[in-house]
């Protein structure tokens, strides 16, 4: 009976122990966060302008002033300074907090998705070095998003970056794309990398064909390229389709509300990596649903 009350007891240490690690790497799964969306947004100003990302630190964008490091804390320093410079009090804009919040948003949903997978409305990662690759792909996505949304490019650093970095991957963690072998691994990055590219670029060459201009930009095909590399031939299939959907809807939004015209250029990036998003949350789960539909049909 004594033995079975401390076999209770120990197991109900654990557990508690097991909760509070988890709460602690949570919380820095957050902070980790914010402060790589601190980084991207340092990325996000500097790098469509040929800028440097390293020197000089970060400063005010009106008077210049170098923000030292108590101003610089991730979210917070916005909130207490009330979106102001502290020594111009220019407007700092919200963007910066947008990019911190939902890159700490992206990071702990990851996180917690390998973590406390039964308790998270996405799919369960399996293995925990998937966690700083989705840190990484997802970081990626937040930066050309917001570059392409502000400069109508996406910069290579994320799109040729992560058609290398992807096979380099794919032959270390092969768990990547559910292999055990790395040239396993590795051919299904290449099929990925191939089917992202080449299907991108086939429909940006029909596009300025039927259309007699540009109809996509050659980096939005090198994006497709990249998360093919990362996620696989299905994860492709599934953005293309999600990033249409999305585009086309936001697109006809705009049109209605006078916000755009019908032959206003829109970035397509942001939907390609929303999509892709998409994919890495709920995108399995979508696929074999739709195949079971299919099969029934």
């Amino acid at each position: 009976m004594l033995f079975m009350y401390h076999t209770a007891m120990t197991d109900q240490l654990t557990n508690q122990e097991l909760q509070f690690f988890i709460l602690m790497f949570a919380l820095f799964s957050t902070f980790f966060g914010a402060c790589v969306g601190s980084f991207l947004n340092v990325c996000i100003y500097r790098i469509p302008r040929d800028e440097s990302v390293i020197k000089p630190r970060s400063h005010c964008p009106h008077c210049g002033m170098l923000i030292p490091w108590y101003l610089n804390i991730p979210v917070l320093s916005w909130i207490a300074l009330r979106g102001k410079c502290a020594q111009c009090k220019g407007r700092i804009a919200f963007r910066y907090t947008l990019v911190e919040l939902l890159t700490a948003m992206l990071f702990l949903t990851v996180y917690m998705a390998w973590a406390m997978p039964a308790q998270m409305p996405v799919q369960p990662i399996a293995h925990f070095a998937l966690v700083p690759i989705y840190w990484l792909i997802l970081g990626g996505f937040v930066l050309g998003t917001f570059v392409d949304f502000e400069h109508f490019i996406i910069p290579d650093s994320v799109t040729i970056g992560g058609m290398i970095a992807g096979p380099i991957l794919s032959v270390l963690y092969p768990i990547l794309h559910s292999q055990e072998i790395w040239w396993r691994g590795l051919m299904s990055s290449s099929i990925g990398l191939l089917a992202g590219f080449g299907i991108l670029f086939a429909i940006a060459e029909l596009g300025t064909w039927a259309f007699k201009k540009e109809a996509m930009g050659f980096g939005d095909v090198k994006l497709m390229g990249a998360i093919g590399a990362f996620l696989g031939w299905k994860a492709v299939l599934f953005t293309v389709f999600a990033s249409a959907t999305l585009g086309s809807i936001v697109g006809i939004a705009l049109i209605l509300s006078g916000k755009a015209e019908k032959q206003s250029q829109i970035p397509f990036g942001p939907y390609i990596c929303a999509g892709a998003t998409i994919w890495m949350f709920w995108g399995q789960q979508i696929f074999e649903s739709y195949m079971k539909l299919v099969m029934r049909g």
